[in-house]
């Protein structure tokens, strides 16, 4: 197979996940319980590291889903982290109640990111694209380094 039939199958792919991640975002419901909000954050944050990965690539259309996509999973994040949840396998530390704020400001970072991101994408710009790319993996570690265990 070549690499173009393979780099065309896998942005279809990332172009459905993104169509089914988009109509699931619309209808986000905040998780009932500690452990649903363990499972949501947990599938969100794999959902966002495995569009990241695929996404250097990207372009166009494509480009603006992956980041839409992201954009809109930074902001339920602050609902998948309900006090007293850090149950069953969860990984955060109690320090993302303690600074709060801090937490939050890495989601903006990120959200801010994701913007520039899909401006720079609809915008053809490939160079501004890849430095939302980064700055979004950026506060991926940021926010793992400062509140995951």
């Amino acid at each position: 197979m070549s690499i173009k039939k393979i780099s065309a199958m896998a942005i279809a792919g990332l172009l459905t996940v993104g169509a089914v991640s988009a109509f699931a975002q619309e209808a986000f419901v905040a998780p009932t319980s500690p452990d649903e909000a363990v499972t949501m954050r947990q599938a969100l944050m794999k959902e966002d590291g495995g569009i990241l990965k695929g996404s250097a690539d990207l372009t166009g259309d494509a480009a603006v889903t992956a980041l839409q996509t992201i954009l809109t999973n930074y902001t339920h994040i602050p609902a998948l982290f309900p006090e007293g949840s850090i149950v069953g396998n969860s990984k955060a530390l109690p320090a993302i109640w303690q600074n709060w704020d801090g937490f939050n400001a890495i989601l903006e970072s990120g959200k801010t990111a994701a913007t520039a991101g899909i401006a720079a994408a609809q915008a053809g710009d490939a160079a501004g694209y890849a430095a939302a790319l980064k700055s979004l993996g950026g506060t991926c570690g940021q926010c793992h380094e400062a509140f995951r265990g």
